[in-house]
């Protein structure tokens, strides 16, 4: 009876500094009972009489403790090998001490303590040489991330993801699929070292994620939830009734023919409104207060054979404009078994719904809606045309009275067993075999009915639905050993990946009811439909050596072949070598007296190269397009050549890149970071070139041209005050960019349609400088007459700055264009500054974005259509008696030559705060928690910039741009303007 009576035990665990160590595994060995310690350090556990405690932590030396009594206090010792094997580089891990490429490890409490629906609005402003735009808030939309600038001229630069082994992008996944809550770790690799494992894939720079998974003891159990609003970052004032007014009599006294209204109104459906006093807001009337939730829980446990974590998320966000909401259910399962002692099997499967159903109101409508224009009929329905006899605009509400479907899933089975030859026989100790398999299944659909209520009387209906399919299949050799000071590790791979794309649409039109909407497609009288299928696939074999003596001297080797599909019989197949060089110097022999101060000091080179493949499918191929054509007063079959010409000879884009890095750690790491420089070149890009029409084709896919990038990165890492109360730390990132096209066809001749220009960056802004407003006394003085005979009073004044020998000519004409700054950043930055004091943690990061220049739409769309148009109160205009020289008149045509507004898009933004509170487990256990923390968040609180509009990254759509008005509504999603948005959330994170 003794032997099986039991105890409990209360204990604390710190570091050698006396901190707590929190989230310690305490298990009693020999069985699968254990639990975790607190926010304190302290843990209760109730064992047999004689038992030992195991107690581990990731970068500490496990220890072994009897349980002689009721409390027990042990110290932990930092394990620096183990700290060093944390770092995931691809296809495997290595000591941070011995990586020699550019990698950047993404901060935990970035990934843990930010309320964001994808992981890479965590990451933007926080990681060196990872510029991160969030250019539309609508929900569910992700952000557009470049590493280390722009490669590629027409293809994306987007960087290549891998989950747990798997690349997501090439399956048709995105980050929006990956819950942030399931997320342990997230590197990214940058320099040509450390992305040519991944070959074609990385020469836009590769985000490596890990996913939490189980540890043995007993089941934990974990929520995390919040809840916010969403309002405005900067609400922008529109003209009131008084001043729409006005500026319709100033309208009509510059545009001679035009006339009022009743007098007064431009529009007949202004007059009732005008007549009775009633006006309409409709920015607020189709705005509404943001709601966003999410709500998390997961269950990670294990014996000592088995281990699992289960998670289960919703996300729900109700948009700041009517009709746009996004919804997210996902679930994953990772389990990792131990079948034998050499033999380790595991699954990751995760199913995502996306759902973004939902009539929306049209954002850009509401702009331009005069406060007197009608908004319902006598019916109550929506008026179609609030401003009629002004046909322009359509009621921004009218589209909510559609109900469109937008449905997305993704369904992922991933799997992988290992073996480890080691344990089968000593004498291959080191040597292991991996297998990694997956496969996704995302289907999508786009159901759309639109009828009477946004004025299509006969009905219009589309059924459009996607699928795809993908597999990808990796062997992975890998062996490692030491030989006294020598260490060696080498890697292989050979993997296959296969994707399948098809669609299927539906239309019709001429419907007798609007009821059935497109559940009945078939009762239309017209109809159209269409399918399309095409199929990708790739081939990959890799080879990897590291090798490091007594970890100062360290040299990695890898090449990569990969074989697309895209190209050409005889160029499918690419290779990409890269060497690095590290020197840990700080562990040299005569860097001993500097010991005191320098923990750490190491010099990396790299130098290498990687492919891009930046075409579709069949690109480099002849193809035909089929359909229905008139011939001899009726229609046939016929078969008739892609716009695109087909080219066999396209190969890979290659990217040549050149790092030299050094880390450092000073004063017991008391401050730690590193410095990087890189200079990289893309060449034979794979450029699209336009076709004269009497070649019977439009383009060409071609390999010609170059691109290069120059940049700076620093990270800077810092324990300001550390005391056994109080903390304070700093993390600072910097990054500098120089994007430059080196050359395009051959001739080093820039390419003026398309806005390509060498020596400069890929994206520009190519237009006039504005040098005032033409005035009525210069025209009276004929100054215009040869500088720009067609000015009036009231137009743009440009700058002459060039002619036809590249000197000012006295006239302005297109010699007078020049760049006026670049579309991306210059430099970006961040600063993080977290305080802790006992229980209380606050984190304010600040964003900065320099360099940078768009045109802006509202200013360009206000002035041709202020007269006709409500417009932001921020935007004036020239009259005779108000002579302005920064605003044009309202005359039709002001703005002659086409001018586009470039304005200076650089920004500085209060990103983040965070202010958490972590309850005292005493507190807390009668409740039968472990722990549980309490958060209040903002995000984008205040920005500082010069722009003026909604906000300096939003998305602008100007007028006659794709489905500006709301037609064809499934497009709209793509298409519609949205402002950007701040957030204030309350967040709980408990632990069973």
């Amino acid at each position: 009876m003794t032997a099986f009576a039991q105890t409990s035990v209360i204990g604390n665990v710190s570091d050698v500094n006396g901190d707590a160590v929190i989230g310690a595994s305490i298990l009693e060995k020999g069985t699968t009972n254990g639990t975790v310690t607190d926010i304190n350090g302290s843990f209760t556990l109730n064992v047999l009489q004689g038992a030992t405690l195991q107690i581990s932590y990731i970068g500490y030396v496990t220890q072994e403790v009897p349980v002689t009594g009721q409390r027990i206090s042990v110290i932990l010792l930092e394990d620096m090998q183990t700290l060093d094997e944390l770092v995931v580089v691809g296809y495997g891990v290595q000591k941070k001490s011995d990586i020699t490429g550019s990698v950047t490890s993404v901060s935990k409490d970035r990934l843990e303590k930010l309320p964001v629906t994808n992981v890479l609005q965590a990451v933007q402003g926080a990681a060196a040489g990872v510029t991160i735009t969030q250019t539309s808030s609508i929900p569910g939309d992700a952000p557009d991330a470049y590493v280390r600038g722009r490669n590629s001229i027409n293809a994306s630069s987007g960087p290549y993801v891998v989950v747990d082994g798997v690349p997501i992008s090439k399956s048709g996944g995105t980050l929006n699929d990956i819950n942030p809550n399931d997320i342990e770790s997230m590197e990214i690799l940058k320099d040509a070292s450390a992305t040519a494992i991944y070959g074609t894939n990385g020469a836009n720079g590769v985000i490596l994620i890990t996913t939490k998974r189980g540890s043995t003891g007993k089941p934990v159990i974990r929520y995390n939830g919040y809840l916010g609003i969403e309002d405005f970052t900067n609400k922008l004032e529109f003209g009131d009734g008084a001043q729409i007014l006005q500026r319709y009599k100033d309208y009509v006294a510059q545009n001679p023919g035009e006339t009022l209204f009743d007098g007064f109104v431009k529009n007949e459906y202004e007059s009732e409104n005008y007549k009775n006093g009633v006006t309409n807001d409709w920015i607020d009337a189709v705005t509404q207060t943001g709601i966003i939730q999410n709500h998390n829980i997961n269950v990670s446990g294990g014996a000592e054979n088995v281990k699992y974590y289960v998670s289960a998320d919703y996300t729900d966000q109700k948009g700041i404009v009517k009709g746009f909401n996004y919804k997210r259910y996902s679930v994953r399962t990772n389990i990792d078994m131990n079948v034998t002692d050499y033999l380790t099997v595991g699954t990751n499967t995760y199913l995502v719904s996306h759902n973004r159903d939902g009539g929306r109101a049209n954002f850009l409508m509401a702009e331009a809606m005069s406060p007197y224009a009608r908004m319902y009929d006598e019916d109550g329905s929506y008026t179609i045309h609030p401003m009629y006899s002004e046909t322009l605009f359509t009621n921004p509400l009218m589209w909510t009275t559609t109900n469109p479907e937008r449905r997305q899933f993704n369904m992922n089975i991933n799997g992988y067993a290992e073996m480890d030859f080691g344990k089968v026989w000593s004498s291959l100790d080191g040597l292991k075999y991996k297998f990694n398999g997956g496969y996704a299944y995302m289907p999508k659909r786009t159901n759309v009915y639109e009828g009477k209520s946004v004025n299509r009387n006969n009905g219009y209906a589309r059924i459009f639905n996607e699928e795809t399919q993908s597999y990808t299949i990796e062997n992975i050799v890998s062996y490692a050993r030491d030989f006294g000071l020598h260490h060696l590790d080498l890697t292989g791979l050979y993997a296959a990946s296969r994707k399948k794309y098809q669609n299927a649409t539906s239309e019709a039109e001429k419907f007798m009811t609007d009821d059935l909407e497109w559940h009945n497609i078939g009762s239309a009288e017209t109809h159209k439909v269409g399918s399309y299928t095409d199929l990708y696939s790739t081939i990959s074999q890799m080879g990897r050596l590291n090798y490091s003596y007594d970890s100062r001297y360290l040299f990695t080797f890898t090449v990569r072949r990969d074989g697309s599909s895209v190209f050409g019989d005889d160029n499918k197949y690419g290779v990409f070598p890269s060497v690095a060089l590290g020197w840990n110097i700080a562990r040299e022999n005569f860097m001993q007296p500097a010991n005191d101060y320098l923990n750490t000091l190491k010099l990396r080179l790299s130098y290498g190269k990687a492919g891009n493949e930046a075409i579709g499918v069949y690109q480099s191929r002849v193809k035909l397009e089929s359909g229905m054509l008139a011939m001899n007063g009726g229609s046939s079959a016929a078969l008739w050549p892609n716009e695109n010409m087909g080219n066999n000879e396209l190969t890979w884009e290659t990217t040549r890149t050149f790092n030299i890095g050094l880390d450092f750690g000073l004063w017991n790491n008391r401050i730690d970071g590193n410095v990087d420089m890189y200079f990289s070149t893309t060449e034979d890009l794979l450029l699209r070139r336009n076709l004269p029409k009497i070649s019977g084709y439009n383009s060409v896919y071609t390999n010609m041209g170059e691109t290069a990038n120059t940049g700076v990165e620093v990270t800077i890492n810092s324990r300001n005050i550390t005391t056994r109360d109080f903390s304070w730390n700093s993390s600072l990132v910097f990054s500098w960019n120089k994007n430059e096209i080196k050359d395009l066809y051959g001739d080093k001749k820039d390419d003026l349609g398309n806005r390509w220009f060498i020596g400069h960056p890929i994206g520009v802004i190519y237009d006039y400088t504005k040098v005032g407003i033409w005035q009525e006394d210069e025209i009276a003085a004929g100054l215009h007459e040869n500088w720009d005979p067609i000015a009036e009073a009231g137009d743009i004044k440009l700058a002459d700055i060039s002619g036809p020998d590249g000197v000012p000519d006295g006239q302005i004409n297109d010699y007078d264009r020049s760049i006026q700054g670049q579309t991306t950043p210059k430099w970006i930055g961040g600063l993080t500054n977290t305080f802790t004091y006992r229980d209380f943690s606050l984190s304010v990061f600040i964003q900065t974005v320099q360099g940078v220049k768009r045109n802006n739409t509202l200013i360009g769309i206000a002035g041709d259509e202020m007269g006709r148009r409500n417009t932001a109160t921020e935007i004036g205009y020239w009259t005779p008696e108000n002579k302005s020289n920064e605003w044009r008149s309202l005359r039709k045509n002001s703005n002659k030559h086409g001018y586009g507004f470039p304005s200076d898009a650089s920004f500085t933004r209060i990103k983040d705060v965070t202010l958490s509170y972590n309850i005292p487990q005493n507190t807390i256990r009668k409740a039968g928690l472990e722990a549980l923390m309490l958060y209040v968040s903002g995000r984008n609180l205040f920005t500082f910039t010069d722009w003026i509009g909604w906000d300096p990254e939003a998305r602008q759509i100007g007028r006659g741009s794709s489905a500006w008005d709301g037609t064809r509504g499934e497009t709209v999603y793509d298409s519609s303007n949205y402002p950007a948005t701040k957030s204030f959330v309350f967040g709980l994170n408990i632990t069973f």
